[in-house]
């Protein structure tokens, strides 16, 4: 859980809803306090804890929540610090709440190419941000994602590395046949689901895959 615009509804996310008690909620600084809000009580709070009141920290230590509190001078940030947190304690899955908005733009765009993280490799990650969910593929090379949802979703493809090899889709609207898609440029966005069951497969690169729900019938050009 990062310190980044939230809203209730997220937790009726079907990733979220199906782990059930087995969540583990890291918070990163700030964080907790979102995570309280939507009335989580976070397992374990990381960062330089610059964004909580004493109270606050001394309520959740008080509450057994476990607080690990690092320098400000830091290579990391309270998030990155949080997720390797969170795959220390053996998290196989990774859901990442409250990455996108607030005041800081540089932290927006260094949350979502946390995603690109080496460390994430193999296992299953995703972030999410109101109805829509990201997704990176091809963290150790080729990568196949399967998405689940309804005709008229729209799902965009957006090259994080300089270019993508040999990326193929089914069930979208505008089909790709083992096609680069470039760093830079704008052909992946807004592609639309023509079934409740689409897939992407990629030959290399880093490619993030934004799903956003009940959308409708959209077009290709932005």
């Amino acid at each position: 859980m990062a310190d980044g615009d939230v809203s209730a509804g997220v937790l009726s996310h079907p990733l979220l809803s199906a782990a059930g008690e087995r969540l583990l909620i890291v918070a990163a600084d700030g964080g907790a306090a979102k995570a309280e809000l939507l009335g989580l009580r976070p397992d374990v709070v990381v960062g330089d804890l610059d964004s909580l009141a004493p109270e606050t920290l001394d309520r959740l230590r008080a509450d057994g929540v476990d607080i690990s509190a690092h320098p400000a001078d830091k290579d990391e940030s309270d998030t990155q610090l949080a997720m390797r947190e969170a795959l220390a304690r053996g998290a196989s899955e990774v859901v990442l709440i409250g990455a996108l908005g607030g005041v800081r733009l540089d932290h927006t765009l260094a949350n979502l190419l946390l995603l690109g993280l080496p460390d994430l490799a193999g296992r299953r990650v995703v972030l999410l941000d109101g109805p829509s969910s990201v997704r990176v593929m091809g963290l150790d090379g080729s990568d196949e994602l399967v998405l689940d949802g309804r005709p008229g979703d729209i799902v965009s493809l957006l090259p994080l590395s300089g270019r993508v090899e040999g990326v193929t889709t089914s069930g979208l609207h505008y089909a790709l046949n083992q096609e680069p898609l470039l760093q830079g440029y704008s052909r992946g966005l807004s592609n639309v689901m023509q079934i409740e069951r689409a897939s992407i497969r990629t030959g290399g690169g880093r490619l993030a895959v934004i799903h956003t729900p009940g959308q409708g019938g959209g077009t290709n050009d932005g």
